[in-house]
């Protein structure tokens, strides 16, 4: 049974959500982390690598939840700066090269704000994200894990299909900057959550979100292993799904998948 979205948002910004660290391992026979944009740096916020899964070889991509303060501190709350979407596109062009499916994984409240990231070109890294991702000749998973906050999660979110888990949150604005801008406070960001049908089921029900993945009683982190086996289930489904659409066909779809999205309809039509 879903939580309520105030609920959800409460859970999310608590250290008890689960992180993509503590599914990897429950995943992936074998993982092996790349560092670096190869313009700047290394972002912690961001991991990027090639894995086992299943057997199948894939490319990971995937944001960064602090477990504990001082992974807080050293991702910045799980918000990347530029050089991590660089490093992501890195490993999503790699994975089309090499014919790899790419998995990514979401779980941000947005891309970091600071001067030294808008400095470095923060809206430009995620905007070219949000461009090579729509032609990127390969199959591309993403999965909201917990918070989808805003163009740091959207930079990830370009993809054949997209799954939440169950509790998680999806939104094109945090719904803290949802009533600062609407209400002039920020307090009251758990009542603008509720209006802004950011919960699964409700992007399901608005063709967003292709798939819904069911967490345990009271939320995914009761139960880590029973989460992590219902991924690998959805995730096992998709790639076979997906791994047998001719190249163009999947790229025509994605194209088609966005248009359906953005389409909208005069007053009174």
């Amino acid at each position: 049974m879903p939580l309520s979205i105030s609920r959800r948002l409460t859970l999310l910004h608590t250290l008890g959500r689960p992180s993509v660290k503590d599914y990897l391992p429950l995943l992936c026979e074998d993982f092996i982390e790349v560092h670096g944009d190869r313009y700047y740096g290394d972002d912690p916020a961001i991991m990027a690598g090639i894995a086992l899964f299943k057997g199948i070889p894939v490319s990971i991509v995937a944001q960064i939840r602090g477990r504990d303060i001082e992974e807080l501190k050293q991702t910045r709350f799980s918000m990347p700066h530029p050089e991590g979407y660089r490093k992501a596109l890195r490993a999503a062009k790699q994975a089309e090269k090499f014919h790899r499916p790419l998995i990514c994984f979401i779980d941000t409240p947005g891309a970091y704000p600071g001067v030294g990231a808008e400095e470095r070109g923060q809206g430009e890294a995620i905007a070219r994200n949000l461009r090579e991702f729509m032609t990127l000749a390969t199959p591309i998973l993403s999965v909201v894990l917990g918070e989808g906050g805003s163009g740091g999660a959207l930079a990830l979110g370009v993809c054949d299909e997209l799954a939440m888990l169950e509790n998680a949150l999806y939104s094109v604005i945090s719904p803290r900057g949802f009533a600062s801008i609407l209400w002039k406070d920020p307090a009251r960001e758990k009542e603008a959550a509720e209006l802004m049908k950011i919960g699964a089921e409700d992007l399901r029900d608005a063709g967003i979100c292709e798939w819904v993945i069911p967490e345990p009683e009271g939320g995914a982190h009761t139960d880590i292993p029973l989460t992590a086996q219902r991924l690998s289930a959805y995730l096992l489904d998709a790639l076979n799904r997906f791994s047998s659409v001719d190249i163009p066909i999947l790229l025509e779809n994605r194209y088609q998948k966005f248009r359906r999205i953005g389409a909208v309809s005069p007053v009174g039509v």
